[in-house]
């Protein structure tokens, strides 16, 4: 039996419309985001025959697909509820994200710093990758990470909350080679009440997540 299926999405693909066109969405979903899990999958078998031969010589070729694939359908599952149609803007007491505007002006200075480190974070990230706002919970503040070709800029114990995917499968037949306009437009269909969310629920498990002194 499989150990990772494939997450439906939380909407249709013409949700995210016109940020996303519905053609993107569905190759993503369906291709790409399916692929990671196969992957993952695949590779978690490929160990275990490795484990019942002792068989080792292609260890590190292993280990390194676990994380592409397994890290690829992770930040893929968070992308989709990451997003929605009716989202965007700044997020802001009166819609019941108070804690979480509070940690990035605590944590960025204000939104609008913020904002300007994850779009360029996205946007220059060696290769294929993601910019990510994360929760570190040594420190207890979010920072910006960058993720490329699913495999580091991060910090070990850090949580993904909101993750930007800039692949070119992500944009590439709507903007073309301007990844800096997809980013930008981004913004306008991020959903703050997932976001919100997943913050809550990073600060609540961070004992769980890493002891340090």
């Amino acid at each position: 039996m499989a150990t990772y299926t494939l997450p439906e999405l939380p909407y249709d693909y013409a949700a995210l419309e016109p940020v996303i066109n519905p053609q993107i969405i569905e190759l993503h979903h369906d291709k790409h985001h399916a692929a990671y899990v196969k992957g993952a999958n695949d590779t978690l078998e490929q160990l275990e025959e490795a484990r019942d031969k002792g068989a080792w010589g292609a260890i590190n070729g292993l280990q390194k697909n676990l994380a592409f694939h397994l890290s690829g359908h992770i930040l893929h599952s968070i992308y989709w509820h990451n997003m929605t149609g009716d989202g965007g803007g700044e997020p802001l007491a009166a819609d019941g994200v108070g804690d979480l505007a509070d940690a990035i002006t605590e944590s960025f200075g204000s939104f609008a710093g913020f904002k300007s480190q994850l779009t360029k974070a996205a946007a220059t990230t060696q290769g294929s990758g993601w910019g990510v706002l994360a929760y570190e919970p040594v420190s207890g503040r979010l920072i910006v990470e960058q993720v490329y070709d699913h495999q580091g800029n991060v910090g070990q114990g850090s949580v993904p909350v909101l993750v930007f995917d800039a692949w070119e499968h992500a944009f590439y037949l709507q903007y073309k080679n301007q990844k800096v306009d997809f980013i930008e437009a981004m913004w306008r269909v991020v959903n703050w009440q997932d976001v919100a969310k997943r913050y809550a629920a990073a600060k609540e498990r961070a004992d769980v997540l890493l002891l340090a002194p």
